[in-house]
């Protein structure tokens, strides 16, 4: 043992370690018999999936260890409350331990943050002991990838799996380059963002024909969500209209809106032209029998007129001309971890 490890922290750190290890055993056998998994999140898994490609240094900071979810390189040895799973690892965390208990403390680990979560770069052991002693905030080297997307602690694999499409989406429309500061276009069903594809593929055939010249589906997808999907979102809020349906998006609704009025025109010809998105709106309102606030039938925004044969056809062309960039896989070099690291 180095002179630097007081004996009796390295003893009680392998007591502590073996109660953290029959706690892991637990946590893996009640995730089994629950159907779910007990692993960390993959950082390389995550990054793939969600296309990160940019990073970006933070700085030292103060981390919370409960949004410390994941790792780059070590996700199977610990378990998703960072409880270790090998008995092999007992020296090197009662180490850990011994270190983190003496009157020096523990060195800042190094963490990449996407979205409102962290993995672990380097200092695997030193977030699971951390979680041992209680302790809330870990100093860490923080680099981040940004995203729009919102990555939380406790995310079950059908949330990451909905994720994953609505990145592909974001990935495919350029909209976080394009519009950094776009607002949220989730949707409840991933088979639906097909539909908003179509939606912006017809938006950028319809602009082609009345400006004359090309339109690349980034410009498409820029014009619609400034022209189409923004003003869109801002009537469902100035009515809040999301209280009535908790359960879903603005993006559901969206396209609520854009089927009623294709509906509508289909009953009524060319004397629904006129229809618009907060005319779709009232007409939610009453059929769940609710009061339509007196604005809102006198509200002025901009019309939508989308027939069946159009959208249907432009949907047909959109998935001969890009779906082959949506099944292209996304190659991500790895992340190499460079220098002598404590954990790796």
């Amino acid at each position: 043992m180095p002179d630097d490890i007081n004996e009796i922290d390295f003893l009680e750190g392998v007591s502590k370690f073996q109660s953290a290890r029959m706690g892991a055993f637990w946590e893996d056998m009640l995730a089994l018999l629950r159907g779910q998994s007990a692993e960390l999140l993959s950082f390389d898994e995550i990054r793939a999936r969600l296309r990160l490609r940019e990073e970006y240094y933070k700085g030292l900071q103060e981390v919370p260890v409960d949004q410390v979810v994941g790792s780059v390189g070590r996700y199977k040895d610990f378990t998703a409350k960072f409880l270790p799973r090998k008995n092999k690892m007992q020296e090197r965390w009662s180490r850990v331990y011994a270190v983190a208990s003496g009157m020096m403390g523990l060195p800042p680990i190094e963490l990449y943050k996407v979205g409102d979560v962290y993995f672990v770069r380097d200092g695997n052991h030193r977030v699971s002991v951390a979680k041992q002693l209680g302790a809330t905030y870990i100093q860490a080297h923080v680099t981040e990838l940004p995203t729009s997307i919102s990555l939380k602690p406790g995310i079950s694999e059908q949330e990451l799996d909905e994720l994953t499409a609505y990145a592909e989406f974001l990935d495919i429309t350029r909209l976080p380059y394009t519009r950094p500061h776009h607002q949220s276009m989730e949707l409840s069903e991933t088979s639906r963002y097909d539909d908003l594809l179509g939606h912006i593929y017809l938006h950028g055939a319809v602009k082609e024909r009345h400006d004359g010249q090309p339109v690349t589906l980034d410009e498409a997808a820029a014009d619609w969500y400034d022209n189409v999907y923004r003003p869109a979102v801002t009537l469902i809020r100035k009515y809040d209209m999301m209280r009535y349906m908790p359960k879903r998006t603005e993006g559901d609704l969206y396209l609520w809106m854009v089927d009623h009025l294709r509906e509508v025109k289909e009953v009524y010809g060319d004397q629904a032209s006129s229809r618009t998105f907060s005319d779709a709106l009232v007409d939610y309102l009453v059929s769940k029998q609710i009061g339509v606030p007196r604005d809102l039938l006198h509200e002025k925004d901009q019309t939508v007129t989308l027939a069946r044969v159009d959208l249907e056809q432009q949907l047909e062309e959109y998935r001969a001309r890009f779906e082959p960039l949506r099944t292209d896989a996304v190659e991500i070099a790895p992340i190499s971890v460079n220098g002598d690291h404590e954990d790796e």
